[in-house]
This record gives C-alpha cells, structure tokens and sequence, in this order.
C-alpha cells in the first residue's frame, strides 16, 4: 500500500480526484477500524466515490490471475478488467463463493455507506504443472496466517509478485480517481439497492 501512495504522490500528472490512503485495524474483531472511518470520514463523506481494499497478497506464487471480490456488484468490475488487460492478467470468479468473503472483509463497511468497493487477491491459476497455487495458499493459511511466522523472513517470497499485484491496485486506483464519472452500482444490485444513496 505504501508503494502505490508513493507512485501516486510522485507523478507529475495527478487524476482529477483526490486518493486518500487509509490503514485499519480490527478487521477480525467486527471490522471496527473501517466501520469507524467510513461512519465518521475524515472528509466529507459524500466526496467518497469508492473503496479499493487491498488486504492480502501472499506474493508466494507467479500472478497470472485476480479474483475482485465484489466486481460484479457495480461500474468497479469494468475497472478490475482494465487494469488486469493492462498486465496480461486474467480475472477469476471467486473459487469460494460459500465463505461470503466479500461481507466478511473492510471493504464492507464501505458497501453499508453506498459506496461501491472492490477488494482484489491474487488467484489461483498457473502456467506452470509443478505450481498449485490453491495447495500453496491452504498451506500457508494452515501454517503462517495470522501467527508470528507470518513475517518478512518467510521462504518462498517473491516480490516481483508483489510488485505486479501492486501495479494492479495503482491501475485501479488511477482508473477510478481519473474518470469523471463516479463508480455506480449495477441495476438492481443488491448491494446498490440496499445501501446506495
């Protein structure tokens, strides 16, 4: 996330919106550190167009493909096609829809405000046969997710995987911030009809 707010605070042409980077906490305990800002925004609240959730990214497998939790619900999902076409990325459909990940994450609390979000992961496809993305991710959420292990000195780190997936977040962010029509929710969305304005 700070790499991205750096790419942006170093361009010399700016979007025609504003970015606001915000880092929260609590998510495990009822989602209280974005509950909280997106009830109480630093800015006026109307002014926020949309949330790009940037929670997790392994960076322990080649990225060839986005699952955008969320996508389908609104204008977003065009923008998550974007910016995957950008770098040659495929965008997956969620391989687990059962877990409801997308109620279950930040961006959510945003979703409660009206405000059309998105969270993309890295998915799980792969070029390579001697690469099971899916076995990689089960085993580290077994071993090392959430636990002290979880750290900068674990094998298998690759951040030119990193640096790819961040590039992404940057092409949505840039997408969103330099259009001037505001991100809607699709017609008849659940989410839109819900908790839209």
């Amino acid at each position: 996330m700070l790499e991205v707010a750096r790419a942006f605070s170093g361009m010399k042409t700016r979007p025609k919106r504003s970015i606001l980077f915000l880092a929260v906490t609590g998510e495990e305990k009822g989602l209280i550190g974005s509950d909280y800002f997106a009830s109480f925004p630093t800015v006026p609240k109307g002014k926020i167009v949309a949330n790009v959730n940037m929670d997790e990214d392994q960076m322990l497998w080649p990225l060839e493909d986005i699952i955008a939790l969320g996508a389908e619900h609104s204008s977003l999902g065009a923008v998550v096609q974007k910016a995957a076409k950008r770098l040659d990325l495929i965008v997956s459909p969620d391989p687990q829809p059962e877990q409801v990940r997308f109620v279950r994450s930040d961006q959510y609390s945003f979703v409660r405000q009206g405000i059309p979000a998105v969270s993309p992961g890295p998915g799980f496809k792969s070029s390579d046969p001697k690469v099971d993305p899916e076995a990689i991710f089960k085993k580290w959420e077994q071993t090392r997710y959430h636990q002290p292990k979880d750290d900068m000195e674990q094998p298998g780190l690759d951040f030119r995987q990193g640096m790819k997936f961040a590039q992404f977040i940057y092409l949505c962010g840039w997408f969103i911030a330099d259009d001037a029509s505001r991100p809607v929710w699709n017609a008849h969305d659940f989410f839109g009809e819900h908790h839209g304005n």
